[in-house]
């Protein structure tokens, strides 16, 4: 089973601070160890997680340079984005009036035939051919 994972999920194996639903991101990081699923992210996933941990942790310096190595080693594939899946990110933006950066979370699942999971589901849930679950119903 392949899962696409976004920013939010990923901040969760990294800093717990302020965050919910953690018991579901670590199932999730077991069942990827395990070798039950797959995990994919954007390319763009690395950036958020930058942003997220610049601007909203207040982490030192050096905690910070830690999560930014953990978030290299996590069983994550992350996928550079191609013309094609640049051009499906870019309709689905359209189609569901959401952010290009939310859209790529969605063109990846649909490309790899995989599911989305997301905290984020008010916007990544407005697709219908695309399968997307908030992360406390994994």
């Amino acid at each position: 089973m392949k899962l696409v994972i976004d920013s939010s999920v990923i901040i969760k194996w990294l800093n717990t601070t302020d965050e919910q639903n953690i018991e579901k991101a670590d199932k999730i990081l077991s069942d990827s160890l395990q070798g039950n699923v797959e995990l994919l992210a954007p390319e763009l996933a690395k950036y958020e997680i930058g942003n997220v941990l610049l601007k909203s942790k207040q982490l030192t310096t050096h905690q910070a340079h830690i999560s930014l190595g953990t978030v290299y080693s996590l069983p994550i594939t992350f996928v550079v984005e191609s013309e094609d899946l640049a051009r499906e990110t870019y309709y689905l933006a359209t189609q569901g009036t959401i952010t290009y950066y939310d859209a790529a979370f969605l063109s990846l699942a649909k490309a790899y035939g995989a599911t989305l999971v997301t905290e984020n589901i008010k916007h990544q849930g407005k697709s219908p051919d695309i399968k997307v679950i908030e992360l406390k119903d994994y």
